[in-house]
């Protein structure tokens, strides 16, 4: 691979704030960690340092988020991003680094601009739904009247219409995760950061989600969101970052991410549900996966596309020879490494071991 290296209410809390080219085919877009984010961002992440005692958060985290585009977040548990998340939205104080809104230090007052949904319910339980956007609603500065009128619009929009008159604590799971996209967009806020918003939804809540993030893209805002779906990633966004232990790894376009490294061929020859055809290709191509009878190869540098066909061929009639993408869990896995679950593991015990001191995912 070519690498170049370059629970109070959420409203409450970013309301009242804390003031604390890549475009070259065929490679996958690394940053190092100590480069600055474009400056063409409308949202930049410069250098972010946060620590909970020897638990190291974030460590050096860097990169932006262009304006009206739906921006996809990742990394395992434990990577940093419900940090970040925070530190954007003012819930908690950086030990260094800066958040950049429109190329400007975020302040309190930007930061009445973003609408945040975090991944714990940030709604309180004993409240109904309706009266529960309004507050909210006013809490940004909108009018009894404005606030309401948009609590209705968006409960109507995200299908809980119906669920204006009942508590929050009455709701299942995933009409609950609705109100808190509701309370996130009451406000029609320029820039949205979502914390795992597809938790807990049914297939038709997710299409809904999506359908009204694209829309929030598409009229202007800034979409930031957080999620382990990685193929409703792939569906849904332009542009991800990923970070691993606080620090970015890869960032870029997912056609950019997809097409990068090594380039793959999918193979299906008649009569060889084993891929028995592709054992002779040693220092040609490497498999990579077999799903009934279709070979994946990943091509070593400058292996010839031709000798392979040759070789299926030989074995018996193709039935079925193309280049594939990577999809976007591939590219996960390659820049955060093989050990995945592993990292996953030692991240939860880290998490447990730091109950009280605050936590980092």
């Amino acid at each position: 691979m070519a690498v170049r290296l370059q629970q109070f209410s959420s409203a409450e809390a970013v309301g009242q704030g804390v003031d604390e080219d890549p475009d070259r085919q065929g490679e996958m877009v690394v940053f190092d960690r100590t480069v600055a984010p474009r400056a063409d961002g409308a949202l930049q992440l410069v250098d972010l340092r946060r620590r909970y005692g020897d638990v190291i958060a974030l460590d050096g985290l860097s990169f932006a988020v262009p304006a009206g585009q739906v921006f996809g977040f990742l990394g395992p548990n434990g990577a940093g991003k419900t940090t970040a998340m925070r530190a954007v939205v003012g819930v908690i104080a950086l030990d260094s680094g800066e958040v950049r809104w429109n190329g400007a230090p975020i302040d309190a007052r930007a930061r009445r601009t973003i609408g945040y949904m975090p991944e714990e319910r940030g709604l309180y339980p004993g409240m109904v739904v309706l009266e529960q956007l309004e507050y909210l609603g006013r809490l940004y500065g909108m009018s009894s009247a404005d606030a309401r009128d948009a609590a209705r619009r968006w409960t109507a929009r995200l299908g809980v219409t119906d669920k204006q008159s009942a508590k929050i604590e009455t709701l299942s799971q995933g009409n609950q995760q609705r109100v808190q996209l509701a309370a996130a967009l009451v406000h029609e806020p320029e820039l949205l950061i979502l914390d795992e918003p597809f938790s807990g939804l049914d297939p038709v809540g997710v299409d809904e989600m999506s359908a009204v993030l694209a829309e929030r893209a598409a009229a202007g805002a800034t979409v930031l969101f957080s999620s382990h779906q990685l193929d409703l990633v792939q569906d849904l966004c332009e542009a991800v970052a990923i970070i691993h232990r606080g620090r970015l790894v890869a960032q870029g376009s997912l056609a950019q991410l997809r097409r990068g490294g090594e380039p793959r061929l999918a193979v299906r020859v008649a009569g060889d549900p084993d891929g028995r055809w592709a054992q002779g290709l040693s220092g040609t191509a490497t498999v990579v996966g077999l799903t009934a009878g279709t070979v994946l190869l990943a091509l070593s540098a400058d292996a010839d596309s031709q000798l392979v066909l040759d070789a299926a061929r030989a074995a018996g009639p193709v039935e079925h020879f193309a280049f594939e993408q990577r999809r976007l869990s591939d590219v996960f896995r390659e820049v955060v490494g093989a050990d995945l679950k592993d990292v996953d593991r030692a991240a939860q015990a880290q998490s447990s071991a730091t109950v009280g001191r605050g936590r980092t995912r």
